[in-house]
């Protein structure tokens, strides 16, 4: 249907509704308010990787220090096994080697004591570590005192001890005592294994008997 303006008038136009500007500015501020919060956890999720990222190679790396340090724990373990071991071997070398230091000089040393004691000889002559048992004959209880002190004097020997001393019938025609006794080798002045072995001399366990007198036994 058409319609005639008859009046010759120009038609009002529609008046446009205006939209209060406090909910523009409403609007603005919330958009602006959710494009920081984008934006600061964009920043805050980028932050948190790379700290977690940086944690997950630190944890990577302690693990395989550990691994390392197990490692070197366990050859540092098989490393103390083997010293303790190699020790005990020293130690077992070194026990023999006190045992046997200055066999031959100590046989030697006792026979040019005996050699300086009249009527003295051994008849046994026993090494145990570092102490030597002896025992022999005697014409009479001063040349044992006198056995004693040589022995002492030489330096070779500490504490001196005779445990038995007494009469006896080795031989029928004269007086002599059987003694036992007991010495202990002064490491620090026992001659070393590096020192040159001197010439052999009589030992005393070799001398005769002492010569028969006309001592009455007592």
């Amino acid at each position: 249907m058409i319609r005639i303006n008859l009046l010759g008038q120009t038609r009002p136009k529609a008046a446009k509704k205006s939209v209060p500007l406090e909910a523009t500015v409403q609007v603005i501020f919330l958009i602006a308010a959710i494009g920081l919060a984008a934006v600061v956890l964009g920043i805050t999720y980028f932050q948190q990787k790379r700290q977690l990222d940086e944690t997950n190679a630190r944890i990577s790396a302690l693990r395989q220090e550990k691994a390392s340090l197990e490692q070197i724990k366990s050859e540092v373990e098989q490393f103390e096994r083997e010293k303790a071991i190699l020790q005990q071997r020293i130690d077992v070398i070194e026990t023999l080697q006190r045992n046997r230091t200055g066999g031959q000089e100590l046989l030697q040393m006792v026979a040019n004591t005996v050699v300086r004691v009249d009527s003295l000889w051994l008849t046994t002559l026993e090494r145990k570590q570092d102490a030597l048992n002896m025992e022999g004959e005697a014409g009479s209880i001063n040349a044992v005192a006198n056995f004693i002190t040589q022995l002492k004097r030489s330096g070779y020997f500490d504490k001196v001890e005779i445990t038995e001393a007494k009469e006896d019938d080795l031989v029928k025609t004269t007086q002599t005592f059987n003694f036992k006794m007991t010495a202990a080798i002064n490491a620090a002045a026992a001659p070393s294994m590096n020192t040159p072995p001197a010439k052999a001399q009589p030992t005393g366990a070799s001398q005769a008997p002492p010569a028969a007198t006309d001592k009455g036994r007592s």
